[in-house]
């Protein structure tokens, strides 16, 4: 049990579900994670273990057939599963950010529908949000839903990109516009419709297809694809909470426990780092001595692992926070944000620990080196972290009279 990273206040029942995730990671992830994102395949078996032990319905409550677990405690498993290959901790990512939307803004038949299915990993979710020329700039989506006159069929037309499991999915949950003509603000002129389709690429159903993988410098193994409409039909049940113009708002309360999601992963893929870092500067020796005793080497370990546990507690703060039902954007952000640069910088410096070494795929510390960039624009860019702590302060400090 690493010294870092620690967590107070853990029930028994968090304790030995940790103690499971991770010794999960280190029989059944580390051994197999680089060899498998060197040849970028789909991690089947590790998946097929995650669902036998529940994970896929962490969240979900007891009476859809899941766990009924805390925000912390999946943070806390992705922190785990992020430690042995990342790419892993995103397969349950977007899965859980749709069951979770499905949970705050369903409608109860869609709940008892999808959640229980979900909760055993047989259905299989992703979410949808940014196109090919538009990035964080949520407003500007051209993917549109058309209503069929006055009846309950709408159709869809356009194209989505960066769907994370956007081909082993058989659920994708969608932000489309539809101008009803009711408001003038984009932000609700947009509604999330649930798609169903199968796994897989080419047309996965009617008016969706799925072009196939890109190709990525990190984050292998994991399938991101784009998502193409072309007369999609489908119908009012299909939205979600069953009405429309609200799309905007399910979305980002989705990404907001996204984020920290993310935070959690950057936590894990940088204690790894940092524990590769440590290990090697103890094994390696210049100038007759082990370069952990060369003080340029300590310096960065004392800075890696200061900001290991940093990252740690202020992601555990923001999951918290979530659970007791305050509000927590704020929080969320600042984590994501701190998290993701402190995760490429500790990557960084146990890089340069490695010397040449590390620039050899035989060595893990390669592959954490391509993933750590993925975390900086993953859930938003630290400009658009930036952007929304720096508006919430302002709301926190605003000067009275």
């Amino acid at each position: 049990m690493s010294r870092l990273q620690q967590t107070d206040g853990l029930t028994d029942d968090q304790q030995e579900l940790l103690k499971l995730v991770r010794q999960f990671v280190e029989e059944q992830i580390l051994p197999v994670a680089t060899e498998l994102e060197h040849r970028d395949e789909y991690p089947q078996e590790i998946v097929d273990g995650m669902k036998e032990m529940g994970i896929f319905g962490l969240m979900i409550p007891e009476e859809y057939g899941g766990l009924g677990e805390s925000l912390l405690t999946y943070a806390l498993c992705v922190e785990e599963i992020s430690r042995g290959w990342m790419s892993v901790s995103g397969i349950i990512n977007t899965h859980f950010i749709v069951a979770y939307m499905l949970l705050q803004h369903g409608t109860e038949a869609q709940k008892q529908h999808y959640l229980p299915k979900m909760a055993t990993g047989e259905i299989r979710g992703a979410f949808s949000m940014s196109e090919p020329g538009l990035g964080s700039d949520v407003a500007a989506i051209k993917t549109k839903a058309v209503r069929q006159g006055d009846s309950d069929e709408w159709v869809i037309n356009g194209q989505k990109m960066w769907l994370t499991n956007g081909g082993s999915a058989n659920l994708v949950a969608v932000l489309v516009k539809t101008d009803l003509g009711e408001s003038t603000s984009p932000y609700k002129n947009m509604t999330t419709f649930l798609i169903d389709k199968t796994s897989g690429f080419g047309e996965t159903a009617q008016g969706v297809t799925v072009p196939g993988k890109i190709d990525k410098m990190g984050y292998k193994g994991v399938d991101t694809t784009e998502l193409v409409f072309e007369g999609h039909r489908t119908s009012t049940a299909q939205i979600l909470g069953g009405v429309p113009g609200k799309g905007f708002y399910q979305m980002m309360d989705g990404v907001e426990v996204g984020r920290v999601n993310v935070a959690a992963r950057a936590c894990g893929v940088s204690r790894r780092a940092f524990e590769l870092g440590i290990a090697y500067s103890q094994q390696r020796e210049t100038f007759g001595k082990k370069i952990a005793e060369h003080q340029g080497i300590l310096f960065r370990l004392a800075d890696m692992a200061t900001k290991v546990e940093a990252a740690h507690q202020m992601m555990v703060k923001a999951a918290r926070l979530k659970d007791s039902g305050q509000r927590n954007d704020l929080e969320a952000g600042m984590a994501k944000y701190l998290a993701a640069e402190y995760c490429a910088d500790v990557v960084g410096q146990s890089f340069r620990i490695h010397g040449g070494y590390g620039y050899s795929k035989e060595y893990e510390i390669e592959r954490l080196f391509r993933e750590a960039p993925m975390l900086l624009i993953g859930e938003g860019t630290a400009e658009i972290q930036k952007m929304i702590i720096g508006r919430r302060l302002l709301e926190e400090y605003k000067l009275k009279g």
